[in-house]
């Protein structure tokens, strides 16, 4: 895992200023230094920089970028961020084409690739990326990205330039490309964030290649296309052949990214996900004769104060301790204090570039800066929800009824709080609403479903394309801001691809949530463990968190000159303070509620104040 950065020209020499080109692209590639601390690199072309940051996983000392090779004569370049699980199949195809290779890493084998099948080699890669190949025999720059977008990708053409980077941070190193937020922006930040539109870079002028495409850079302009999307249609295997592809499917995609020459470890909060694969990877572990290193997270004195409800029915702490026995892990609790929740919310700021899900994000930061002091890599247990089905919302009947995104109905907390010159510009609503209307109207339709299979279709896409990439992304950012790499087993595209078309029957069998891959885990996982409720990502429950985030945002808005004022109204942010705003509905999703909302705003303004945005 690493990060990229570069600019485009076909107006340009940069070799006649190669001197002047490295100092600036080192200067955008030392925005990135946490994404790749172990080395960087910097290529001049006659018409395009690239550099690189690099976070050395497989074969570290060879492995170097930017990497060069030439074929047929010609000059191919890569910067790669990611990693690709099917790298020796493609390998031993390439071989088989006479291709020879220098290195064991990935990267050689994603370059050949791309120089042996051209842009169609996206559609041949297993694995989350983000990658820039400079082609001297088609003239033209190739960027790429994985499906779900696992690995970001923003560029922003400047009328000379075509300037691109793993984070925003890198582009506004760039000449004349500066953080400037307009109504479009500002919409994003109160109307969709934390979530993201896809494309949408939120800064003005700043977009994003979208999961699933690729984009050509050449004389003739700058074209993307999709080369990969959900196909609907139905789904043939009888209830046994597909819990036995699931099983397959899962378990394979496990063993594929536990791949690493570096030390590798799982997270494990005890639940389904994490632990199948905490389960797989310990038996892979155990015939090799060695045992599996385990995290799981918790917070300060969160015993004292956690009560059950329906959306978190257990704590972690009652169930980790029975799989690492199970399992004879090597286990690391890891305890959050609960000052660092709130001082570590502009760390998770930077991370992001944008506010996020403060405390959930400021917790997931440090988590992953301790896990960093042991381990460089680690599977997670994230996108499972989105794919199998786990989510209220899927058997929701306020979700069926309603033309909204079901982790966010009512946007009145977030206008509730803008002066009425802002409120009255911006159109939240009808901003939310043409999103959440884009979205559904891409849905894969499938002729053979009923009424409620059709919503139940378009709820399970709003999730993978909006809720689950939102995941992804908060994890990539928090994760790589550690240095550390984060795989996802459970987005393997094959999985989603065919868990996709199972039918509701299946997935829900019995009024059993995620029924499909509880029992592909059948034999595999501890019963009481195999049928555990969901619970999701911990949260403090300590009013500590609470009160300090509202003494942080009290610091804010007693500070006459602290810029969200020129957004938010300073009455009804000493409301919020002094507990004399209801906000007792969650503000996103099913757990972030008031105190999150708080943490949220002094993100807000954090990236006001530290990246000097400008309203236009």
């Amino acid at each position: 895992m690493c990060g990229i950065c570069g600019y485009i020209s076909y107006k340009k020499n940069y070799i006649r200023t190669a001197p002047r080109e490295r100092e600036l692209a080192r200067g955008m590639a030392d925005t990135l230094y946490n994404r790749g601390p172990d080395d960087s690199g910097v290529w001049v072309g006659e018409h395009a920089v690239f550099a690189h940051r690099r976070l050395a996983v497989i074969d570290p000392a060879r492995g170097a970028q930017p990497m060069k090779r030439v074929a047929a004569g010609y000059e191919f370049v890569i910067a790669y961020n990611g990693e690709l699980y099917n790298t020796d199949e493609l390998r031993s195809e390439l071989e088989d084409y006479g291709y020879t290779f220098e290195t064991t890493s990935d990267t050689e084998v994603l370059l050949y690739c791309y120089i042996h099948y051209g842009a169609e080699c996206a559609k041949r890669l297993n694995g989350i990326f983000a990658f820039a190949v400079y082609d001297c025999m088609r003239q033209r720059v190739f960027l790429c990205r994985d499906r779900f977008g696992v690995k970001p990708l923003f560029w922003c053409n400047t009328g000379e330039e075509v300037v691109f980077g793993s984070e925003v941070k890198a582009l506004f190193e760039f000449p004349g490309i500066e953080p400037k937020l307009d109504n479009e922006g500002l919409c994003e930040l109160f109307a969709i964030s934390p979530a993201r539109t896809a494309g949408c870079g939120v800064f003005k002028g700043i977009r994003e290649l979208k999961p699933g495409q690729y984009m050509t850079i050449s004389r003739n302009g700058i074209y993307s296309r999709t080369y990969w999307e959900l196909k609907s249609g139905e789904h043939t295997d009888s209830y046994e052949d597909t819990i036995d592809k699931v099983r397959f499917l899962v378990t394979d995609a496990i063993k594929r990214q536990l791949v690493s020459d570096v030390p590798i470890a799982t997270f494990l909060s005890g639940g389904l996900d994490s632990s199948f694969i905490t389960a797989v990877a310990a038996n892979e572990f155990g015939k090799q004769g060695r045992k599996l290193a385990t995290y799981s997270f918790d917070y300060e004195d969160n015993d004292k104060y956690f009560h059950k409800t329906k959306f978190q029915p257990s704590s972690d702490t009652e169930w980790v301790p029975r799989m690492v026995e199970e399992f004879n892990t090597e286990h690391t609790n890891l305890v959050c204090p609960n000052d660092v929740l709130v001082s570590m919310l502009d760390d998770a700021l930077v991370a992001k570039d944008l506010p996020g899900m403060a405390d959930c994000d400021s917790s997931l930061l440090y988590f992953c800066r301790e896990v960093k002091k042991q381990h460089t890599v680690v599977l997670s247990g994230e996108c499972s929800d989105e794919i199998f089905g786990g989510y209220p919302w899927f058997r929701d009947p306020h979700a069926f009824a309603t033309p909204a995104f079901p982790w966010c109905y009512d946007l009145s907390m977030r206008k509730d709080i803008l002066i009425d010159s802002v409120k009255n510009t911006l159109d939240l609503d009808g901003y939310s609403r043409m999103r959440y209307e884009e979205s559904i109207a891409r849905t894969p339709e499938y002729a053979g479903d009923c009424a409620e299979e059709k919503r139940r279709r378009e709820i399970s896409w709003l999730n993978i394309n909006w809720f689950m990439t939102n995941l992804l992304d908060r994890k990539d950012r928090m994760s790589m801001a550690s240095g550390l790499e984060v795989r996802v087993p459970f987005c393997d595209h094959r999985i989603v691809e065919y868990v996709w078309n199972i039918p509701w029957e299946m997935k829900n069998r019995n009024n059993v949530s995620k029924n499909v891959l509880r029992e592909a885990a059948r034999g595999i996982l501890p019963e009481d463990v195999r049928l555990r409720r969901k619970s999701p990502y911990p949260k403090t429950h300590n009013p500590f968190y609470e009160a300090a985030v509202k003494a942080r945002l009290k610091e804010i808005v007693e500070d006459i000159n602290s810029p969200i004022l020129s957004l938010c109204d300073r009455e009804k942010l000493f409301n919020i303070i002094n507990g004399e705003f209801d906000y007792g509905k969650p503000f996103f999703g099913q757990l972030m509620a008031g105190p999150q909302f708080i943490g949220f705003l002094v993100q807000v303004n954090t990236l006001l104040d530290r990246y000097k945005v400008r309203i236009v």
